[in-house]
Order: C-alpha cells, then sequence, then structure tokens
C-alpha cells in the first residue's frame, strides 16, 4: 500500500512510497513535465521492491521555485534528497516520457546513486524531425487533436489540462483501456510551472550532449522500455540505441502506445521483473 511523506527542502518533494519484500529500491520519474507521478502509479504499485515515487519540483504537490529554478540541475538536486531521506544508497532509477531524460541525466550526473536504468516510453537519443515519416494514421489522429493552447478563455494549467486529455488518442492504443485511462487523468494534479518557461523560451532540457555514448561509458545496466505504437517518442530509435549502449536491452511491446504502462500492463510489468530479477 502506497504512503505518501515530504521530503523537507527548498522546495519540499513530494513522495508517494512503499516498502518491499527485498532489498532493491525504484525511484521512479514523472513525465509532463507538469503532471504528477499519479499516472504510473498502476502498475508500479504491483511491484514487490521498494518503490519511490516522487513529484518533481513545481509538480504535483511538491513545492514551487521561481520561474529560472525550473532547471534539470535543480531536479538533480532534488532527487539526491529524497534517497537520502529514504536511506537508499543506490536505487533502480525509471524514467517515463520527459521523466526518461531527467533519469538519464541523473544516472549521468550521479552515477554512484543508480543501480541500474530504465528508459520507458522515451529515447536516449534525440528525437529527428522525419522520425514519423510516412506514418500516415498518426497525422490523421493529431490532425483531429484539439490545441488548448490556441484558446483564450483556459489559464496554462486548464491548457495542460486539456491537451492531456486531447491526447489521449494519440497516448493509448487499445480502446478497452481509454476509459481507465481517463479516470487516471481525472486524478492528476496538473500545473504550469514548465509550461511558461517553455513558451517563452528559457526552459532548458534534461537532455544531455551525447548521452548515448556516456551511458555506455558507466556500464550500468540498462532497460528501453517501449511501445511499438509511441506516438510521441519512435520506437525507431530503440535499434541505434542499443547499437551505442551494448550493456543494453530492449523490450517492446508491439500494441501498446506511449502510454505503454496503461496499454500493457501486465508485459510491462514482465518486463521490469525480470530486469530487475
Amino acid at each position: 500500500m502506497l504512503r505518501e511523506r515530504m521530503v523537507a527542502g527548498e522546495p519540499e518533494i513530494f513522495v508517494a512510497w512503499q516498502e518491499g519484500s527485498d532489498d532493491r529500491t525504484l525511484l521512479a520519474i514523472h513525465g509532463g513535465p507538469d503532471w504528477d507521478h499519479s499516472y504510473l502509479r498502476d502498475p508500479l504499485e504491483r511491484l514487490d521492491c521498494r518503490l519511490l515515487m516522487p513529484d518533481l519540483r513545481g509538480c504535483g504537490r511538491s513545492g514551487r521555485v521561481p520561474e529560472e529554478e525550473y532547471h534539470p540541475d535543480g531536479m538533480m538536486r532534488d532527487l539526491v534528497r529524497v534517497l537520502d531521506e529514504f536511506g537508499v544508497e543506490r536505487a533502480d532509477v525509471l524514467g517515463h516520457s520527459y521523466g526518461g531524460m531527467v533519469a538519464q541525466r541523473f544516472a549521468l550526473t550521479h552515477p554512484s546513486r543508480v543501480r541500474s536504468l530504465i528508459v520507458s516510453g522515451s529515447s536516449v537519443l534525440p528525437v529527428p524531425p522525419y522520425a514519423f515519416a510516412g506514418w500516415t494514421e498518426r497525422d490523421e489522429i493529431l490532425a483531429r487533436q484539439e490545441d488548448p493552447w490556441q484558446r483564450h478563455d483556459l489559464t496554462p494549467e486548464e491548457c495542460v489540462r486539456a491537451d492531456a486529455f486531447a491526447a489521449v488518442a494519440a497516448n493509448v492504443r487499445r480502446p478497452e483501456a481509454v476509459p481507465g485511462y481517463l479516470r487516471r487523468l481525472e486524478e492528476v494534479r496538473f500545473g504550469a510551472e514548465y509550461a511558461r518557461p517553455f513558451l517563452a523560451g528559457t526552459l532548458v532540457s534534461p537532455r544531455l550532449p551525447d548521452a548515448a555514448q556516456r551511458i555506455a561509458e558507466l556500464g550500468l545496466p540498462v532497460l528501453l522500455l517501449h511501445g511499438g505504437q509511441d506516438m510521441t517518442f519512435p520506437v525507431s530509435l530503440v535499434e541505434p540505441t542499443l547499437a551505442l549502449i551494448p550493456q543494453a536491452r530492449a523490450v517492446v511491446l508491439e500494441e501498446a502506445g506511449h502510454m505503454l504502462h496503461v496499454d500493457d500492463p501486465d508485459g510491462y510489468l514482465a518486463a521490469l521483473r525480470e530486469f530487475l530479477g
């Protein structure tokens, strides 16, 4: 059962957590970034290991900071504080979507704190502009998708929320998974702390240059966990990433989209359990 804790500091960091039956700890980093951790709870809470799911600074129930402090370096300090608070020396680190890039940065800047890296529904390599060329279905889905940022009657926070609901068809592949995903979105505490500097062109990406080569040099175990129908981070980047990171392995859930843990929770858990051992 998940419990909740506030980690003291500037800012305070909210963490949903549970004890596990073994000595491994999984630190799970959400995407968005203006979401919270809650959309990842199921199925991660079914794992046997200790689970730590923080809300990034400015997200969910974590504290807010001045706009210039929504920087990846600050996130790194927050994640260290989370591990220290729970007495965790080394964690398996999972990041989904935007959180996948945050997780990679954490592994590269704090390798002594990372036991393994799981990049879920994200990419190590930058997404090229032609990555989805010729995918007609994706083009049609995105053409039908409303852009709330074109509206003038919504606050930035309302735009982030509306955008999440508008993108359901692009993010979830299986129709039968959509009702549950919509209920999940209703529980997310959306914000706009990152949207504001993003729109102003001042938001710094957590992606580091030459990340694949640098991760390869660390030698730590890496799992690329991807949906075969991901319309945000193309599955075509998996193979070239494996070529650059010899110690990496990949699991592609063929009928899953960007929210692969929603589309195929059983396959998702099976891949994690096999990797974590």
